[in-house]
């Protein structure tokens, strides 16, 4: 069978899908890895113990199937119900079943629906994650970006209700708070003005919300139709593990428990979770460490004639002078610095940073420092 005819036996749909793409892993020695927003400081010890003691005979067993005792800690850490929490194989599970359990397919639609397009509609504001139009394209909905304003605020909810872009009945809209490739962060009373717009499912989707001055979990607990997603990855250095979870109504939560793996959530990234959880003062520890380092990078990267957005998130994101940005990542690389570089024309002038220790800091610096003095190789 030739290669053309096997494309065939693909799904036209998956066929057309522009897949993902994660951030850059490093295949060079001593590489400072900067590109992936992870934690720059590991796991507790507490954690590591916990995991290191779980790895017995329980490998043999299925995981507890709903994440039970974890859900329970979170419950009380939020202080709601655990039947308000679902827990997922990382965040980005949660959202593609937001998506499969809220939004219609443009095919096989349910023609009693008196304005089918808008429950078949996955919405969200650009740039964002880059993940939602391609979960919307896996699952036959229509993806709909709508632009942030030039300072990557939110538009007001006056322009959006008159806009012909937003759709205030969406089936289903992402907001990414703080922001994602920006680093934007965005006041509870902002994201509630355009939570009480939407007739549809809001999925706040909060990966970077430790390193906030505020945070919406008050609104997944009051609204009828908001969720709040939330990760181990970044803040809480799990990324290895994929643990993420969502909190809102009992009626959503219980919809994504429906379609959910039987058991999604493995074993040893519950047990780290809930450790996690039981020593939250060393990794407060850390957020203080990351946001002060953030707040040290930027002040610096200004005075070397960086335009810099202010950030809410454990990453910069930057304009850079006298090199284009995609330029910028060709030099610091060949200084065995590893940033991320989106050719998105609405993003394509500026790097993404993330927020590493203080010794990657001043490797980046340096790094810096020679480029603009012409001394690095390419510089």
């Amino acid at each position: 069978m030739s290669h053309s005819k096997q494309e065939l036996l693909v799904r036209s749909l998956v066929r057309k899908i522009t897949p993902y793409v994660p951030g850059e892993q490093p295949k060079i020695k001593d590489l400072v890895k900067l590109n992936t927003n992870e934690n720059p400081y590991p796991p507790s010890p507490a954690v590591l113990e916990k995991v290191k003691a779980a790895v017995d005979g329980r490998f043999r067993l299925y995981p507890n199937p709903t994440a039970e005792p974890l859900r329970v800690k979170l419950a009380a850490l939020h202080r709601c119900k655990p039947e308000q929490i679902i827990v997922g194989n990382g965040s980005d599970e949660l959202l593609a079943l937001a998506i499969r359990a809220f939004v219609d397919p443009t095919t096989g639609r349910d023609h009693t629906v008196q304005s089918w397009e808008r429950r078949t509609t996955v919405q969200f504001f650009t740039p964002s994650y880059s993940l939602y139009p391609v979960l919307a394209g896996i699952h036959g909905s229509r993806p709909g970006g709508f632009p942030l304003e030039a300072d990557f605020d939110f538009p007001g909810t006056k322009a959006l209700k008159k806009s012909r872009g937003w759709d205030c009945h969406a089936a289903l809209t992402f907001i990414t708070t703080p922001n994602a490739p920006s680093g934007k962060g965005y006041t509870t009373n902002q994201l509630k003005e355009i939570c009480l717009l939407m007739r549809g499912v809001v999925v706040l989707d909060e990966a970077y919300v430790d390193f906030s001055k505020q945070n919406a979990m008050s609104l997944a607990l009051k609204c009828p139709n908001v969720l709040v997603a939330r990760t181990f990855s970044k803040a809480y250095s799990l990324c290895f593990q994929r643990v993420g979870y969502m909190v809102g109504p009992e009626p959503l939560i219980s919809a994504l428990h429906k379609i959910r793996d039987s058991y999604n959530v493995n074993g040893l990234g519950q047990i780290a979770a809930e450790a996690t959880l039981d020593d939250l003062g060393y990794y407060r520890n850390n957020f203080a460490r990351i946001i002060k380092t953030r707040d040290s990078l930027s002040a610096e990267l200004s005075k070397l004639g960086f335009q810099v957005t202010e950030s809410q998130t454990n990453f910069l994101l930057v304009h850079p002078p006298g090199h284009t940005a995609e330029e910028w990542l060709g030099l610091l690389r060949a200084q065995k610095i590893l940033v991320r570089w989106f050719s998105d024309p609405t993003i394509s002038h500026y790097l993404r940073i993330t927020i590493g220790n203080e010794e990657e800091t001043e490797k980046l610096l340096r790094a810096v420092r020679l480029i603009l003095g012409g001394k690095a190789p390419g510089g």
